[in-house]
């Protein structure tokens, strides 16, 4: 049975038409590690001046467009949630929308209830590490929400000072710090935060074996894992690959947004498993995220965005002129919106 999608009824996502040389990617990751040091499985075939270009490449782009995002959206880097039936959508709701996306994300996980806030204070995070923290907003909230102490890492400085900034302003300083780090090689030792959180930053990860295998590191025994992320879909079971159009069309986003070679749902999932960790649960949130790209183009086509735009430099304006690939992806069921979760054992077995 067909399944409609918002980004299939709405007359807003209009065909694009690609096409791009693409390099074979590995559609599959090998696994075999179950403890929890750095792990030295890659999923992609980049060396490690391709990871150094690519580094280079996220942290400017993110330093360009930045503030320009905090100027019409606000303190959130991420997707909203929103109702699959909504249409027109304010300004005003789609903030509102990245707020629901963090709590939904929280009740996913069995860290709050769907009908109240009130859960056993033990289950509460008092130590949380946000990888890809962007200019803080989930740190600062989930650190509100929770009592907790929050650690946020990106790879753009500009990102992390303006989200200390945005802390010391909001009186957080004492409970929220942000630093420049690598996601893939974080400076925690083992076992040391309640809950990892990763919005939105797992799809820059050139070796996303090594990105979980972090996540598992510095998550404490019984910790909690949440990552939100973009995913191409699951292969069919005689499938190997992605078909070449989907990898072109891939390819496309790859070199505006500073992203490496894409993984699946499943990929993560096998990932999440080959380290024995528990309650693993996943969910596609495509259709909860529809509105989310028109919105975006929408407010860069207004005067003040277009201005921002122009001056934020050329990887912010590559950036934009790349979004309606985004919606075309989802629209023809190739790019899904994911949520994972799982929780670290409170102890290894043997």
């Amino acid at each position: 049975m067909a399944v409609t999608s918002p980004f299939t009824t709405n007359p807003f996502f209009a065909p694009i038409v690609i096409t791009s040389n693409f390099r074979q990617i590995p559609s599959s990751l090998s696994f075999h590690s179950h403890t929890f040091p750095r792990l030295p499985l890659r999923a992609t075939t980049m060396d490690n001046d391709d990871d150094v270009v690519l580094q280079k490449g996220i942290a400017e782009f993110y330093d360009e467009s930045s503030p320009i995002w905090e100027d019409i959206w606000g303190d959130h880097m991420h997707h909203g949630f929103y109702d699959p039936n909504t249409s027109n959508v304010s300004l005003s709701d789609h903030r509102a929308a990245q707020i629901r996306m963090i709590e939904n994300a929280l009740t996913f996980a069995s860290l709050i209830s769907s009908t109240s806030d009130e859960v056993p204070t033990n289950k509460w995070p008092k130590s949380i590490v946000d990888v890809g923290c962007g200019i803080g907003g989930s740190s600062r909230y989930l650190a509100k929400k929770f009592g907790a102490t929050s650690t946020g890492i990106t790879l753009s400085p500009v990102q992390a000072a303006r989200a200390n900034s945005l802390a010391a302003a909001q009186q957080l300083a004492d409970k929220v710090s942000f630093q420049v780090a690598d996601a893939l090689e974080q400076p925690f030792p083992d076992g040391q935060f309640d809950l990892v959180w990763s919005m939105e930053s797992g799809e820059h990860m050139p070796d996303k074996a090594k990105f979980v295998g972090e996540l598992a590191r510095v998550a404490a025994p019984g910790g909690t894992i949440i990552i939100v992320t973009w995913c191409h879909r699951d292969l069919g079971p005689a499938e190997e690959s992605l078909k070449q159009w989907e990898e072109n069309l891939l390819k496309k986003i790859c070199d505006a947004f500073y992203l490496p070679a894409w993984c699946s749902t499943a990929d993560y999932v096998r990932l999440l498993e080959s380290l024995s960790l528990k309650d693993i649960k996943s969910e596609d949130w495509s259709s909860y995220v529809a509105p989310f790209w028109p919105a975006v183009i929408r407010s860069a086509l207004t005067w003040k965005g277009l201005i921002s735009l122009f001056r934020s430099g050329l990887k912010t304006i590559k950036g934009a002129l790349a979004m309606p690939l985004m919606i075309e992806g989802y629209q023809k069921g190739l790019i899904k919106f994911s949520i994972i979760t799982c929780r670290k054992p409170e102890y290894l077995e043997a």
